[in-house]
């Protein structure tokens, strides 16, 4: 779980990188600042969804993607992606071949000035959510999904909502 001590890249409006900068002030400031996105979806093309931890600083108890965190300051977005994925939903990956990129979001106010890289894995081994984070999980029929959306989206962050639009749209 990430402090307001933690050291993130603050970055340009290229996405290029300035230097360090805390998390805490990222966000206080609204810095430009990366993150990752992972959908995780099962062999039967289902999309595991995370409800968020209540004492998560940001959309506490929201739905959202599979695995996201911030990129710290001297990681790639990729070594960034391999990292959440082992540490919120316990699954290794030796190296990124697997883990497709599929998109970058722009950062601006509805992602919390983020610049979002979004991957894609397709999982068919065990999940083991990390409890500090994570206070529930599950998988979710992609028809099922896009009918919350449609209706509203009640209880999903606007940054899942964001990037699930942009996913339908590739």
């Amino acid at each position: 779980m990430g402090s307001a001590q933690e050291l993130l890249c603050q970055v340009d409006e290229d996405d290029r990188i300035i230097g360090p900068c805390l998390r805490g002030e990222a966000h206080r400031l609204g810095l430009r600042h990366r993150s990752v996105h992972i959908l995780v979806f099962n062999p039967e093309g289902e999309l595991y969804l995370q409800k968020r931890s209540s004492t998560k600083d940001v959309n506490p108890g929201l739905w959202d993607t599979s695995a996201a965190g911030h990129v710290d300051f001297g990681e790639s977005y990729d070594d960034s992606a391999r990292r959440e994925l082992a540490e919120e939903l316990g699954i290794e990956i030796e190296s990124t071949e697997i883990l497709k990129p599929l998109f970058k979001l722009e950062a601006s106010a509805d992602t919390g000035w983020e610049f979002v890289q979004v991957y894609q894995l397709t999982h068919s081994g065990e999940l083991r959510p990390e409890p500090t984070e994570i206070i529930e999980g599950r998988w979710f029929g992609l028809t099922e999904l896009e009918n919350w959306i449609i209706r509203g989206g009640d209880g999903i962050t606007l940054s899942f909502q964001i990037l699930w639009s942009r996913f339908c749209s590739i």
